[in-house]
């Protein structure tokens, strides 16, 4: 790791090991972080920090005065973890057992942890506001969402918000980011094609769900193939067929589940048009009834160009890395529907101590000394925000 990392954030180490492996410890899931949030508003009520409590039921806000007060800067740890039975070895592992934070969540909150504790012993420097969220649920239905809609933004006139994401697909201590969009959109879909049951000697006394099915799939791939422009960030899978009773018998009944993301939000609603239409079709072709229900999740994450090109500004050209969008998702998206936004990804891939499984691996885990990179790259951005003095 080849980060120019100063000496007053490389002291933070020893703490953060300390900060991350406790919360490793106690991984919950969404809306469930009952511990890992009493454990935050301690630690910032131990600062001095103004502290609020049950935000979007178990999300906690701290915040801090600037001298002069005119703006505020946000910035975003997600809380929860996955339903995932740990398999790292490590002596901290989760005594949660079936949960665990393999995303690297724990990191993340330790990283605003000590950006919070940093910025209080630079309070004499302070010259803006700084709001610190916790939020809960990033993994399933979304906590950034209910914390907006709780007015927390509005309430503390959040001018603009940060977050990043440990990655593993990064060498560790890297930065990687892009101007506009960094991860899609995505929505949930679940198609269930009801037929007619009949012997399967006697096909034409009923109607194929399966063979529906069938055709349905080849309608739904020429969406990608050939209604979006083929330069444009685009999928559509189906994860799941369930259909049929017995070998004999014609399928009354077979039900599709998937997903779709795209980059830009006009592609994403193209696709749910084009595939509300092949439906329709196909319900009128085989003389079926088609149920069609698509859940949109997250928008995608778009970053704003001029905070981009601020983290460009601060960080050595050797240790950012322009990366490709992304196909998976973050409601950090919300946030920058509201305000201007910024997301980044820390490295943490290191081969020769094992640190290389994927994000919700069983086995995923990094080293703590990214930690404090994160909270350098967050307070110089707040430096050549001149919220600091």
């Amino acid at each position: 790791m080849d980060f120019p990392i100063q000496e007053e954030f490389r002291d933070l180490l020893e703490e953060a090991i300390v900060l991350r492996r406790e919360l490793h410890k106690i991984p919950e899931t969404e809306f469930q972080e009952k511990k890992t949030s009493a454990f935050i508003a301690s630690y910032l009520k131990k600062l001095g920090l103004q502290v609020r409590e049950r935000v979007a039921k178990t999300g906690v806000i701290g915040y801090l005065a600037g001298k002069k007060a005119e703006k505020t800067y946000a910035f975003r740890a997600d809380m929860d973890a996955l339903p995932v039975m740990e398999q790292t070895g490590v002596e901290f592992s989760s005594t949660h057992l079936g949960n665990m934070h393999a995303c690297g969540h724990d990191g993340h909150m330790t990283a605003v942890l000590l950006l919070a504790k940093y910025l209080v012993k630079k309070k004499h420097q302070l010259k803006d506001n700084i709001l610190f969220i916790f939020q809960p649920g990033e993994e399933g239905s979304g906590g950034a969402l209910p914390m907006i809609q709780e007015g927390i933004l509005k309430e503390f006139h959040v001018d603009a918000i940060f977050g990043m994401h440990i990655h593993p697909d990064l060498e560790e201590g890297r930065i990687g980011c892009c101007a506009g969009p960094l991860m899609a959109q995505n929505g949930e879909l679940d198609i269930i094609i009801k037929g007619e049951s009949s012997h399967g000697a006697s096909p034409q006394d009923g109607k194929d769900s399966i063979v529906i099915a069938a055709q349905l799939l080849n309608g739904i791939q020429s969406i990608i193939s050939r209604n979006i422009d083929p330069l444009e960030g685009k999928v559509i899978t189906i994860g799941t067929i369930k259909g049929g009773e017995k070998r004999n018998i014609i399928s009354k009944e077979t039900i599709l589940e998937g997903t779709m993301r795209a980059f830009r939000e006009n592609v994403y609603e193209k696709m749910k048009n084009r595939l509300q239409k092949i439906v329709q079709g196909m319900e009128q072709a085989y003389e079926c009834e088609i149920q069609l229900n698509i859940r949109d999740m997250y928008p995608p994450v778009t970053n704003d160009e001029e905070l981009f090109t601020l983290l460009e500004d601060i960080l050595p050209k050797k240790n950012l890395k322009i990366v490709s969008p992304l196909m998976i998702s973050e409601d950090f998206s919300f946030y920058q529907k509201e305000i201007p936004g910024l997301f980044f990804l820390l490295g943490s891939k290191n081969s020769q101590k094992g640190y290389i499984y994927g994000l919700h691996s069983a086995q995923f885990n990094f080293d703590e000394k990214i930690l404090p990179i994160a909270v350098q790259v967050y307070y110089e951005i707040l430096k050549k925000l001149e919220a600091i003095e």
